[in-house]
């Protein structure tokens, strides 16, 4: 099993994942102190609609007599009002858990977000998907049925036998010692589907992420003629669902049978005992017959406990991996004075900074140390697995160093600084992501606030305007399925202008040409140099037009920084950054660019 499988497991086992359901319901105003009440009301308004029917039919068979009109009246308006009570507490209650999902799926989704790419770079994206909707979903009938139907269990019962005693102890001493019976068979049952129901919840979660992976990799797929067998994997993990599902379906059905047996036997047993007294003359006939009416009322909180039991097994599985996600670590509270960074730019100091990802032994960075002095271009160059991307990870805070520290004006960057930090950096990625909305939506994501005239300004200096003002609708242009109707160039170009856009104090280009032809290249290269000054800015790149006009060079090999300096000072040294561009001049020299 699945490390993940493992730990929602260990969290729900322990009973966590229930108390912090309860306590989730319990931030919501009146929420179990209304259903207390409504459940209180309703068990009075059941004592009175059993008695007012014991009466009418007593009235009715042994004085041979048409009862008093008052005793339909009590009657009546008992069903009536009983009707009203449960229509309240399904309504409030549905309500309620609407408001309940949505808190928690917002708090899911800003994990998420505070968490970043690293934490989505580890897990299927189809599983955190399926997470926020279905899984948060499953706790509809949770907050619906099974928590009202636990407060009705906690208060029906007890009241019943209280008043049963008062007027029939021997009744009320059946039905104190079966009821507990009940209650020890339905934890039993839901001791043993506890583990079944979490492995249905992760079957259907591994299956939703198998359907995003084959959709969205469909292309490949076909290019590589392997979709036949994608497809019986597919088949293999929807039959391993159907198999989950049927086993929980098989432990319901076993446990409404078990649950209804025992239901049943103790009405049989209260109904015994009252007909023998019945006949021996040691009870009334209306009494034994408000007994009779009773007991079923009072097995009934048990029985519908037992068909919402389901679901709040359905809804613990689905919760104890959303609580999984929300005890992640994140970013602690702030202490002190940030750093202080405005819209200038910002030099960067790195210490001995060391990282290795888990389950990993060799560090992906050690011992780096470098210097990034503020508005100046440093480019990033090395094999790969050198560390280049790692090190923008650190930078960026989606890391978080095991060893040394970051300085950004001279003060240390701690990990409660990172989210500020961000927001004064502007990043570009090899492949940038666009969301379904206009070019200006997607721009404006850089800095909402922005005027038209800013936006325009950074399309301009990125070498976009032109070409968005010759689209169907300029600037207004709906852009879909990350703006796959543009090139590569366009949409590299497009990116630039929302980094530009942004204003960031440091401004980050990971490989942003290397997919480019030599023109877009260029002139993307062009753009990087006119930064110079206006960014700290830092490239990470491969190609000789993009790194030549770098103040600083830093040559990454095997997780250090193994040399460094200008273009011509490493070329005289004849290093690796020598070997990489004869290599790479080679290289395009074959291919006659």
């Amino acid at each position: 099993m699945s490390e993940r499988t493992t730990n929602s497991s260990l969290s729900d086992g322990s009973g966590h994942t229930h108390r912090r359901l309860f306590l989730h319901a319990a931030g919501v105003p009146a929420y179990f102190g209304l259903n207390a009440l409504l459940s209180a009301l309703l068990t009075l308004v059941i004592i009175v609609q059993m008695f007012s029917l014991s009466l009418l039919i007593a009235e009715a068979f042994t004085t041979r007599e048409w009862p008093g009109q008052h005793l339909f009246f009590l009657l009546a308006g008992s069903i009536l009002m009983r009707s009203l009570l449960v229509w309240l507490r399904e309504r409030f209650s549905r309500r309620q858990s609407v408001r309940l999902r949505s808190t928690l799926r917002q708090d899911a989704f800003q994990k998420v977000l505070s968490l970043g790419p690293q934490y989505a770079g580890t897990e299927q994206t189809g599983g955190i998907v399926g997470l926020l909707t279905e899984g948060v979903e499953k706790l509809e009938d949770y907050y619906t049925h099974y928590i009202p139907a636990l407060v009705h269990i906690v208060i029906l019962p007890p009241l019943v036998i209280l008043f049963v005693f008062y007027l029939d102890w021997p009744s009320g001493l059946i039905l104190l010692v079966t009821g507990p019976v009940i209650v020890f068979f339905m934890w039993l049952i839901g001791t043993y589907a506890k583990k079944i129901s979490q492995d249905q919840w992760e079957s259907m979660n591994s299956l939703g992420a198998g359907f995003l992976d084959a959709i969205q990799g469909l292309k490949t797929l076909k290019l590589l003629g392997v979709s036949q067998e994608e497809t019986h994997r597919i088949a293999s993990s929807s039959n391993r669902f159907r198999e989950m599902t049927m086993r929980m379906l098989t432990v319901a059905f076993l446990s409404g049978m078990v649950l209804e047996l025992a239901a049943s036997i103790s009405i049989a047993m209260v109904a015994v005992q009252v007909g023998i007294r019945l006949i021996e003359g040691m009870m009334g006939f209306q009494p034994g017959l408000f007994m009779l009416l009773l007991a079923p009322e009072f097995y009934l909180p048990f029985r519908a406990l037992g068909q919402h039991h389901h679901a709040g097994m359905e809804g613990s599985a689905a919760a104890s991996e959303l609580f999984r996600l929300m005890d992640q670590a994140n970013e602690g509270p702030s202490a002190g004075q940030p750093p202080k960074i405005g819209q200038t730019p910002a030099s960067i100091l790195c210490e001995g900074l060391q990282y290795t990802y888990p389950g990993q032994d060799e560090p992906a960075v050690r011992n780096l140390d470098c210097a990034l002095p503020a508005g100046s271009l440093t480019a990033i160059v090395g094999p790969t697995g050198s560390g280049k991307t790692t090190f923008t990870r650190l930078l960026m805070g989606y890391l978080r160093a095991g060893e040394g520290q970051i300085r950004v004006n001279g003060d240390p960057l701690r990990v409660s600084d990172y989210e500020t930090w961000r927001g004064h950096i502007a990043y570009v990625s090899q492949h940038p992501w666009f969301f379904d909305g206009s070019v200006m939506d997607n721009l404006l994501t850089a800095r909402p606030g922005a005027e038209k005239e800013e936006v325009e300004e950074a399309a301009r200096r990125a070498g976009a305007h032109q070409f968005i003002l010759q689209m169907s609708h300029g600037y207004d242009t709906p852009l879909t399925n990350n703006a796959s109707s543009l090139s590569g160039g366009e949409r590299q170009r497009l990116a630039v202008a929302r980094a530009l856009l942004r204003k960031g104090a440091v401004l980050i280009l990971d490989e942003p040409t290397s997919s480019l032809d030599p023109e877009t290249e260029r002139y993307l290269g062009e753009v990087i140099r006119r930064t110079k000054g206006k960014h700290t800015c830092i490239v990470i790149a491969h190609r000789l037009n993009t790194v030549r006009h770098a103040d600083n060079i830093l040559v990454f090999n095997k997780g250090q920084i193994a040399e460094s300096g200008s273009h011509d000072e490493l070329i005289r040294v004849q290093g690796i950054y020598h070997d990489f561009l004869s290599r790479q001049a080679w290289k395009y020299k074959s291919k006659g660019q």
